[in-house]
C-alpha cells in the first residue's frame, strides 16, 4: 500500500492522541454540547427534564452519556423543519435534508464553523484513503439537498485536489470524463463503481489506460468480495467511508490504506454500539446498532442518535498509527429502512403513497433486485377488486401513476409489478413481509 502518500497536514495530533487525553477532550466538548441543547432545543430540554438530568451538574464523566435517552430518526422527522436547531436561523448558512422517506424529511443545518469542521473531517478521510492535493477527484454522488456530493466536494477542495462534480447517472459520460480529464480518484457507491466497470467493458475501454488509482466508496453496504472485484477490474485501491446526514454527512468515519475498519473521528463524534432491542451496550467486537453523538456541531447537534446501521467496534490499534477506534463495514440495517442506490426508503411510507392514489392501501411488498451490478427496486402490488379493474387500459394508467408518484417521493423510479395476493411472501405469523432483498442471490 502506498502509505507514503499520506500528508501530515491532515493527520493532526487529534488522530494520534493519547486515549486519556482524547477522553478528556470528548468530555469537555460533550459538556458544551449538552449545555447548548438544554438551553436552545426544546426537544432535548424536555427529554432531559423527564429523567432529571441537568448537564452542568450531572455530566462528570464521558460514560454519563449512557444515562441519556436516544434520539431516533422519527424524532428528527417530527421536529421538521427547524425545531432541533440549536442556533437562530440567521446563523445557519447551509441546509440539507436526508434521503430518508419518513413522514417529513429530516432537515439538518450548518453554521459557518460547522461547514469548516465538515470540510476538515472529509479532508482527513480522503487523506487516510491515499488522496493528496495532486489528485483529480470525480464525485458521482448527488448534489443538492443530500449531503454526499457537497460534503465530499468541499473536503476535497480544502485538501487542494481538483474536483469534478459530475453527480449521478449518465455512465458513459462519466467514463468519458474519467478518461479525458485524467481522473485519479473516483467517489461513488460500490455498486456504481462496478456498473462503471461493466460499461467500460461493453464499450471497449481498458481500465489500464485510465489514470484511476483510488475508489472511495460509501452510501450502501458492501462486501469484501465487491471490494476485490472493484480493485481487480479498475486497477485501484478501494476504501470504505461512512457518514450520516443527521450527524454531519460524509466524514464521520473512513478507512485508511490498511483497509481494516473505518476510523471514527472521535474528537468530533462519540460512538457507541448497542443491542438494537434493549439499547444496552454490546460486548467488544459484537455486532450491534451504531449510535452517534456529535461533540462539535453548532447548528444541529444530536445526542445518542440511533443510526439503524449494524456494525462492530474495533478496539485494537491500527498499523497506520492513528489511535481513533474503528468500526467495521456496515453489515446491514436493524430497522425497516431499505437502502437502494444510496437512498434510504421506509416501506411504510410507500404504502402511504399507494393509499393516496387508490383510496386504500393495497397489499404490497418491496423487492430489491440486482441486474448485473445495478440495484433496482420492484414494488409488488396485489390485485384487489376495489383497486384494479378488468380493463387493461385502466390498470396500465394506475400503474403509471403509482410509478411516477413513488419516483417523485423517493428519487428513484421503481418497477411496479401487479401480482396475486398469495404470491406475496409472508412471515411465520402469516403477515406480509414488507421488504425482500434478492440482491445477494
Amino acid at each position: 500500500m502506498p502509505k507514503e502518500r499520506e500528508q501530515n497536514i491532515w493527520k493532526p495530533r487529534y488522530e494520534c492522541m493519547d486515549p486519556e487525553e482524547l477522553r478528556q477532550l470528548q468530555l469537555e466538548r460533550l459538556q458544551a454540547t449538552l449545555n447548548r441543547v438544554f438551553k436552545n432545543v426544546s426537544f432535548y430540554r424536555r427529554k432531559f427534564k423527564e429523567i432529571g438530568f441537568v448537564p452542568e451538574e450531572d455530566l462528570t464523566d464521558i460514560d454519563d452519556i449512557k444515562r441519556l435517552p436516544f434520539t431516533s430518526s422519527e424524532d428528527v422527522s417530527n421536529c421538521y423543519p427547524y425545531e432541533m436547531f440549536a442556533v437562530p436561523l440567521r446563523e445557519v448558512v447551509r441546509i440539507h435534508s436526508s434521503s430518508g422517506t419518513m413522514t417529513n424529511p429530516r432537515v439538518v443545518g450548518y453554521t459557518k464553523q460547522d461547514l469548516k469542521t465538515w470540510s476538515e473531517l472529509v479532508a482527513r478521510i480522503l487523506t487516510a484513503a491515499g488522496v493528496t492535493a495532486e489528485d483529480v477527484i470525480q464525485v458521482t454522488f448527488g448534489y443538492g439537498l443530500l449531503t454526499g456530493g457537497l460534503g465530499i466536494h468541499y473536503g476535497a477542495e480544502l485538501l487542494g485536489a481538483s474536483v469534478l462534480p459530475t453527480s449521478t447517472g449518465r455512465t458513459e459520460r462519466q467514463i468519458k470524463i474519467m478518461k479525458d480529464f485524467r481522473t485519479t480518484v473516483l467517489v461513488s457507491t460500490p455498486s456504481y463503481a462496478l456498473v462503471i466497470a461493466d460499461r467500460m467493458e461493453q464499450i471497449g475501454i481498458d481500465a489500464k489506460t485510465l489514470s484511476l488509482k483510488y475508489v472511495v466508496c460509501a452510501g450502501e453496504p458492501w462486501t469484501e468480495e465487491m471490494r476485490r472485484e472493484i480493485e481487480e477490474r479498475l486497477f485501484v485501491v478501494a476504501t470504505d467511508n461512512y457518514g450520516v446526514s443527521e450527524v454531519i454527512g460524509p466524514g464521520v468515519a473512513g478507512e485508511c490504506l490498511e483497509q481494516d475498519g473505518m476510523h471514527v473521528q472521535e474528537d468530533h463524534f462519540f460512538a457507541e454500539v448497542v443491542d438494537p432491542l434493549s439499547g444496552k451496550p454490546v460486548d467488544a467486537g459484537k455486532v450491534g446498532e451504531l449510535v452517534l453523538t456529535t461533540l462539535t456541531k453548532e447548528a444541529f447537534p444530536v445526542i445518542r442518535y440511533r443510526t439503524g446501521d449494524l456494525c462492530r467496534l474495533i478496539e485494537t490499534k491500527c498499523s497506520c498509527g492513528r489511535t481513533f477506534r474503528r468500526i467495521s463495514r456496515i453489515l446491514g440495517r436493524c430497522d425497516q429502512v431499505v437502502v437502494i442506490k444510496g437512498i434510504n426508503i421506509v416501506p411504510e411510507r410507500i404504502g402511504d403513497i399507494l393509499k393516496k392514489i387508490g383510496g386504500e392501501t393495497p397489499p404490497y411488498q418491496l423487492v430489491a433486485t440486482r441486474k448485473g451490478h445495478e440495484d433496482q427496486l420492484e414494488i409488488h402490488v396485489a390485485i384487489t377488486e376495489s383497486l384494479f379493474y378488468d380493463k387493461m387500459r385502466e390498470q396500465r394508467t394506475l400503474v403509471d401513476v403509482m410509478r411516477q408518484k413513488v419516483a417523485n417521493f423517493i428519487g428513484i423510479t421503481p418497477k411496479i409489478k401487479l401480482v396475486e395476493l398469495r404470491s406475496l411472501k409472508r412471515d411465520e405469523k402469516g403477515n406480509i413481509i414488507p421488504f425482500i432483498d434478492e440482491r445477494q442471490k
